[in-house]
């Protein structure tokens, strides 16, 4: 009995020893857009939905308090960067996520692999994130520009849209966009009629409408994000485009889209998506739970939110310290599982591979409830939609 109670002791003194964690807290921070034009795609969404993995998990790991800290990046990379430096130095944050945009997450990505600390990146698309740029501190979760091009473009080519029009953003996100859907037009066959850049913050897209739509271009695509896709498609829809036989590709929208655009003009608009909340039951009960406290369904932006914290956690917990080299070891080794994923993987080029969807939104006639805009044409198994090994510029992946 003597033994037995002194190998117990031994064992509990054993794992008390090896489960650490820095500063007796894991505290997260989500840095977000609470200000400008991603506001209604992450913001105080995403904010939400990282309380919420935090609220399946449990209040602790390894025993010790989980806490949730936000910030509003404003779409400058100069705050966001600052705020990212404060957290480190002063506020003892271990981990950040969401950071809806490129230019502001390619800049902590890089602050991450420095200070040895981790980036759990939902918002951003530039997929030069796991390529060229590629680290062992950041998990790139949710879409990135190449699998929504690869998606989108080729599904829509093959179903007969043959010639494309571009109304793009003109900065380095709206341009990626438009040079991988391009790169698959091609390869399905298709071709690409021309386009115009627009500044971000346009309001009148009326001119770029109308120049699609002379185009006779089977398809017009729109490679921009937040207010502006909602404007471009949004008076896009009021000219006419789909009633005249133009089919209307969002590279980068989301529901909160389709919400702010209105059925009637967005209806008929193709657009890949990493989750929607209508899938199944669990997916359901879920999303209702986040409208509660958010009054709106989540995005795939906020529901990789609340992926990739839960992940985040489940590693610490299996790796017994939240050291960021051994969690990030252990996010590679576990699978990826929670409402919106299954089966997914963290990749050594810090990609999720997950899988994908290519939705159209409904016409009014058809939505049967608030917030039922989506029909889901197909499932993109994660190792059709993204960037494979064998193209990638990673050093950390082998090939």
């Amino acid at each position: 009995m003597r033994q037995f109670l002194a190998a117990a002791i031994l064992a509990v003194m054993t794992t008390a020893a090896h489960a650490q964690v820095s500063d007796d807290v894991v505290r997260i921070g989500v840095l977000t857009d609470l200000s400008s034009w991603g506001r209604d795609n992450s913001g105080p969404g995403s904010v939400e939905a990282a309380k919420m993995a935090v609220e399946e998990f449990g209040p602790t790991v390894l025993g010790k308090p989980i806490e949730i800290v936000s910030a509003d990046h404003q779409m400058k990379t100069d705050v966001g960067v600052q705020i990212v430096r404060g957290w480190f130095d002063n506020g003892k944050v271990d981990a950040v996520v969401d950071i809806p945009n490129s230019g502001i997450a390619i800049a902590v990505h890089n602050m991450v692999r420095e200070r040895n600390k981790i980036a759990l990146l939902s918002g951003p698309g530039a997929s030069s994130l796991t390529d060229e740029l590629c680290s062992p501190n950041t998990v790139h979760f949710t879409y990135d520009t190449y699998a929504l091009s690869k998606v989108t473009a080729s599904a829509v080519t093959a179903e007969g849209g043959k010639s494309w029009y571009f109304i793009t953003a003109d900065y380095a996100f709206g341009q990626q966009l438009e040079k991988d859907a391009t790169r698959f037009i091609n390869e399905m066959g298709g071709k690409v009629l021309g386009g115009v850049r627009h500044p971000t913050n346009t309001a009148d897209f009326s001119s770029f409408a109308l120049q699609a739509q002379s185009s006779k271009a089977d398809v017009v695509a729109f490679a921009n994000a937040g207010q502006d896709t909602d404007n471009s498609i949004k008076q896009s829809g009021e000219f006419g485009l789909v009633q005249g036989g133009q089919k209307l590709v969002g590279l980068l929208m989301f529901d909160t889209d389709v919400h702010a655009i209105g059925l009637n003009a967005a209806q008929g608009t193709y657009m890949t998506t990493a989750s929607y909340w209508n899938m199944d039951d669990k997916t359901r009960a879920w999303s209702k739970k986040f409208f509660a406290r958010a009054n709106v369904m989540p995005t795939m932006i906020q529901t990789g939110v609340y992926g990739s914290v839960l992940h985040y956690l489940k590693a610490i917990k299996a790796a017994g310290t939240d050291d960021p080299q051994k969690v990030m070891a252990k996010m590679r080794e576990l699978p990826i599982e929670d409402t919106f994923v299954h089966g997914g993987k963290l990749r050594e080029d810090g990609r999720v591979i997950r899988d994908m969807y290519l939705a159209k939104v409904k016409k009014p006639s058809e939505s049967k409830e608030p917030w039922d805009y989506l029909d889901i044409i197909k499932m993109v198994k994660g190792e059709d939609a993204f960037r494979p090994i064998s193209e990638s510029k990673c050093p950390l992946l082998k090939k």
